[in-house]
């Protein structure tokens, strides 16, 4: 009896001693995975404490500048519209056209005056203008020399090439005025800064440096973003202009080229017919 009594509580030693091994080897794994999910947990913990500096938009940004950035913004309006009109406009065929030329190339030798002057008032070329201020004037001057032709033409010449020069010199202007802008936004900013600095708000002061800081930059890069396409469209439109006016010159020659031929064959025919009448 006393071996099977010790037998009996040596097998209930061995199945304590097996359970307790046991529930170390479960707690091990499960602890395990807890210390594994810890760092998980703490950085899924950790954004909500950081402030989401990308949930401001661009719009968000732009209106929060200031008030100076209405003024850009006007005036970055009114330089689109100053660029679509310009390529519209500022174009060959809006100062000088192959067929109209052509047109009165052929009227001018047939000596058909009032007929070129008619095409010149259907026409809207810089071109048709001058020429129809040189022949409104020679039909209502018969006894008009060619030196007075040439001066009218070449001062309804010059009056056109003004025109196209300072249409494009708005460019121009925009391309100083936008960065003057935004340095004023850029003043009105970093004072906004220095006065959050020395107010006694406590750390709400550093918010507040930085939005005047934010509101600084954000005014210098739409000053400049809207000067330097300005002067680099100025430059552009500038050397088109130019080109224009010179193929404007060389139109206005062509056709005083061709009254001067008209105006010889009448001058040869004259001496001709006093001699017949003396």
């Amino acid at each position: 009896m006393c071996l099977v009594s010790e037998l009996h509580i040596c097998i209930q030693d061995r199945s304590i001693y097996g359970n307790k091994i046991l529930g170390m080897k479960i707690s091990f794994p499960v602890l395990a995975t807890l210390a594994g999910a810890t760092p998980l947990l703490a950085q899924s913990a950790t954004p909500a404490l950081v402030p989401d500096i990308h949930s401001k938009t661009i719009m968000d940004t732009l209106i929060a500048a200031g008030p100076v950035m209405i003024l850009l913004f006007l005036l970055s309006v009114f330089f689109v519209m100053l660029v679509v009109v310009y390529v519209m406009t500022i174009r060959r065929g809006a100062v000088v056209s192959s067929g109209y030329m052509a047109t009165a190339d052929a009227l001018l030798r047939k000596r058909d005056y009032l007929g070129l002057l008619a095409v010149s008032n259907r026409h809207g070329e810089a071109i048709a203008r001058v020429v129809q201020k040189v022949l409104d004037f020679t039909t209502k001057n018969p006894n008009a020399d060619l030196q007075q032709l040439r001066e009218i033409a070449e001062t309804e010449g010059t009056r056109v090439a003004a025109s196209l020069n300072n249409r494009v010199i708005y460019l121009a202007d925009i391309g100083m005025i936008a960065p003057l802008l935004g340095l004023l936004g850029t003043v009105l900013g970093i004072i906004h800064s220095f006065a959050a600095l020395g107010s006694e708000l406590g750390t709400a002061r550093y918010v507040a440096l930085s939005q005047g800081i934010s509101e600084a930059l954000v005014n210098t890069c739409a000053g400049l973003a809207i000067g330097i396409p300005a002067m680099m469209f100025y430059a552009f439109f500038r050397g088109r202009a130019q080109k224009l006016i010179s193929d404007l010159e060389a139109a206005t020659t062509h056709v005083l080229a061709l009254l001067a031929l008209q105006y010889g064959k009448r001058t040869q025919r004259t001496p001709v017919l006093i001699e017949d009448e003396l």
